[in-house]
């Protein structure tokens, strides 16, 4: 289908309101979700496989387990800026697409496609393949507790979880929901498992706990470089608080809840993960931990005995929740992006039968089987996907300060302090150039892939005199793929 041919959106702007303090939204959303509704939404976004996969990766770099917890306490405090200077942009800049849409409105359509393309073309397929990677772990370390799994296992059931949840969301919405809310529970109930359980070791003198406390700061890494990386593997855990900005206009007094709900779920999930760790460290010293990729697994054995079952199979339901929503979640992403003329339409079209965006789904699905075979290594991809999600996410700060530049009197339900987006610029800057020095290796693979978006972009948008056969090639293959899976625009008739 053509690139570009899209209807015409409303605008990003709305007109001044009087009441914009009441009234935030402009498609006449409900206004239903309560303060509670909205730290509900942030904490079950935020908590997901990162606090599963996280902790062996942050004392790798940081070497201490001091370092380790400090840099659990500073990524939840660093999502916090970040999520407060979002809430300003979400009530803005109320349309779809979030940062794509800042950045659409503040630099124009090259470097919001490039946005678009760092989220849907590498973090959203990136991140399905890191939590399938941590189910497949967490599924085998109970059959091979004393040993690396046979070659190839841990990649074949990653993919068949994979091409599982595929196939689940190709089939039916109702289905993929059911997965996501069945599997909730379990990621709560296992850290709250965790925590009651260090606190018992502490409590009661355990020998492991007093180890691992005795010298909190020892072998703390030494290299900035490599220590920064940490911050990698705690923001990973923490990713999900921009998500925000899309339940702004259906906040109840926006002004005081959407504060409220950033403050009081981040401060939850920071304590939450901290306390997580605290926990593992009672009864695993740092060096099981490095040398364990389940620490969740061997924390279990060391304390619940035959019952130490349980705790692969929480995680590997959470994983399975987690993986779930990103495949979910991504249509969207598309639909927004060929609104604009910056995808193919073809991806926003859905099955009559089963309603569900077959072609969106079925593409991510394939570029998180790719990002399998690029690399087995779930540290690496983290840093893959970091190193161009903090790009974007500096692109949208920058946006703030440029509607601070030109809207300086546009309603805002929220103006975050400006010293706030200050600090959390700076961060962004300091987490896409001190990896460069730290570990080039991946930053560089990371760059190359999000570039790759500009020869697309050339060819496929900006090219406004392509040959005939590139036009009649994209037809070609939109019409071969809605015959293939049956479907059509959503916003058309029969």
């Amino acid at each position: 289908t053509e690139m570009g041919k899209q209807e015409q959106s409303e605008p990003l702007n709305q007109p001044p309101n009087e009441h914009h303090d009441e009234d935030v939204g402009d498609k006449g959303l409900e206004k239903s979700m309560t303060l509670f509704n909205g730290v509900s939404i942030i904490v079950g976004c935020i908590i997901g496989s990162g606090i599963f996969i996280s902790p062996t990766g942050i004392q790798a770099q940081a070497g201490s387990v001091g370092l380790s917890l400090i840099v659990w306490v500073l990524s939840g405090i660093f999502a916090a800026i970040g999520a407060y200077c979002y809430a300003e942009l979400g009530t803005l800049i109320r349309k779809s697409g979030g940062d794509y849409a800042y950045i659409m409105e503040a630099f124009g359509p090259f470097l919001a496609f490039l946005r678009l393309w760092i989220e849907s073309i590498v973090v959203r397929p990136c991140t399905a393949t890191i939590v399938a990677l941590t189910f497949a772990i967490y599924m085998l370390k109970p059959f091979y507790p004393d040993c690396e799994p046979p070659p190839l296992s841990t990649e074949l059931i990653a993919a068949l979880l994979l091409v599982l949840l595929t196939a689940v969301n190709c089939i039916s919405v109702k289905w993929a929901n059911k997965v996501q809310d069945i599997f909730f529970v379990a990621k709560v109930a296992a850290l709250i498992l965790i925590i009651f359980t260090g606190l018992w070791n502490l409590v009661s003198g355990k020998a492991e706990a007093r180890d691992s406390f005795e010298n909190i700061f020892e072998n703390t890494a030494k290299d900035f470089q490599t220590a920064s990386l940490a911050f990698y593997s705690g923001l990973f855990a923490y990713q999900g608080w921009n998500y925000l900005n899309f339940i702004v206009e259906e906040l109840q007094n926006p002004k005081r809840n959407l504060p409220l709900s950033i403050a009081i779920s981040c401060s939850l999930c920071t304590i939450i993960y901290t306390l997580t760790n605290v926990a593992l460290y009672t009864s695993i010293s740092p060096d099981e931990m490095l040398a364990s990729p389940a620490v969740a697994v061997l924390f279990a054995e060391k304390n619940y005995g035959w019952f130490a079952f349980c705790m692969p199979i929480f995680v590997a339901c959470s994983t399975i929740g987690s993986a779930n929503g990103v495949i979910l979640t991504s249509s969207r992403l598309f639909y927004c992006g060929a609104r604009e003329g910056q995808m193919p339409n073809v991806l926003t079209m859905v099955n009559k039968q089963t309603k569900t965006p077959i072609p969106a789904v079925i593409l991510t699905g394939l570029l998180s089987l790719f990002y399998l075979l690029l690399s087995n290594n779930i540290y690496s991809l983290i840093n893959y996907i970091q190193v161009s999600y903090w790009i974007a996410i500096g692109g949208a700060i920058l946006a703030l300060f440029y509607f601070r530049k030109t809207m300086p009197d546009a309603p805002r339900a929220v103006k975050a302090p400006l010293i706030f987006p200050i600090i959390f610029f700076i961060g962004c800057v300091l987490l896409v150039l001190v990896p460069v020095l730290g570990n080039p290796k991946d930053t560089a693979i990371g760059i190359l892939i999000m570039l790759s978006g500009v020869p697309v972009y050339l060819i496929f948008i900006a090219w406004k005199g392509k040959p005939k056969f590139i036009d009649s090639l994209t037809d070609s293959v939109t019409l071969f793929t809605q015959k293939l899976f049956m479907v059509v625009d959503a916003n058309k008739e029969d």
